[in-house]
């Protein structure tokens, strides 16, 4: 009969926790519940031949039983009265964690991860409106550099007008007025190209003498400005384009020259003995080909000297009256 018990108390803890794991693992879905209802038929199958067995050995010695009940009981008294001194206390074992456990912890972990995730959330927010901020004062940045940006070019613009303003009443004021033109010596020196552009941007260009009446005021103008020296002037005049198409900075073709000529005796007079060669120096103009492309004035005598673009001369600017 003890031996009964004892198998059941075996069994029973194994049969609850089985059935325990059972339930546990059904709210999940169930798929091995069929098997879990297999193993239970046959633990009880187990604990009723168990049973069986023991009843019939008891019947067949019930004298053995007897006597090894009443040495179970004797045993169970003096457990209960008194401990063996010699046995050493066995510790007791850490619980085994059930199902319900399983499920706490599970759903802390799950409690600590939507936490992390709302925190996560949150600073999320913060970053997407903290970008939005920035975004929109970069846009505001952008703006006022751009009204900035204007603003400059509209005071760059009227700065130029008011300096084209004033050098064409300079040039008209302190230069030589020829019907609708001024002309004005700037003692400068400058290349050509460089001339062209201080002259434009006092509201002229270089000098243009549209006809020879024209250019003669001019040679009186610069010959009495520079006297008694000579100075070679930059004119608007240049065959940059193409070899011997001299234009001006217009884009116009030049319809007269005054180039300048070697001087020479004249037909019937003989040449007195002793008497000096032509200057190596003043030959006969054009003469400088592909290499000078650009005229100066002399201001001597008025005369056009083709010149190295890139040499420095004075220049005369032309302002519209």
């Amino acid at each position: 009969m003890h031996r009964a018990w004892l198998l059941m108390a075996l069994v029973f803890p194994q049969l609850l926790v089985w059935g325990a794991q059972r339930e546990w693992e059904g709210a999940w879905g169930g798929a091995q519940e069929e098997e879990e209802r297999e193993r239970e038929a046959l633990m009880l199958k187990h604990l009723q031949e168990a049973l069986e067995l023991a009843a019939g050995k008891e019947d067949e010695n019930p004298g053995e039983n007897s006597e090894t009940k009443e040495a179970w009981e004797n045993q169970d008294g003096q457990g209960e009265g008194e401990e063996d001194p010699t046995q050493a206390p066995s510790p007791s074992p850490s619980p085994s964690p059930t199902p319900e456990d399983v499920i706490t912890y599970i759903l802390g972990r799950l409690a600590g991860l939507d936490s992390g995730l709302h925190q996560l959330h949150v600073r999320l927010h913060t970053l997407d409106t903290r970008v939005v901020e920035l975004t929109q004062g970069l846009r505001q940045l952008r703006q006022a550099a751009r009204d900035t940006r204007d603003a400059v070019q509209g005071l760059q613009d009227a700065q130029s007008r008011a300096e084209r303003e004033h050098g064409r009443l300079e040039g008209c004021l302190k230069g030589l007025r020829l019907g609708h033109k001024c002309f004005l010596l700037s003692r400068e020196f400058e290349a050509q190209e460089a001339a062209q552009a201080r002259c434009a941007a006092r509201g002229g260009s270089l000098a243009q003498p549209a006809d020879r009446a024209q250019m003669e005021a001019l040679a009186g103008y610069l010959r009495g400005a520079l006297a008694p020296y000579n100075w070679p002037v930059w004119l608007g005049v240049h065959d940059r384009r193409a070899e011997g198409l001299y234009l001006f900075e217009n884009g116009q073709r030049v319809s007269f020259f005054a180039w300048h000529r070697a001087p020479r005796p004249e037909p019937g007079d003989r040449e007195p003995r002793g008497a000096p060669t032509l200057h190596p120096l003043s030959p006969d103009q054009p003469n400088g080909g592909p290499l000078e492309n650009c005229v100066a004035q002399a201001s001597d005598d008025g005369s056009w000297w083709d010149h190295d673009c890139q040499r420095r001369l004075y220049y005369v600017c032309e302002f519209p009256f």
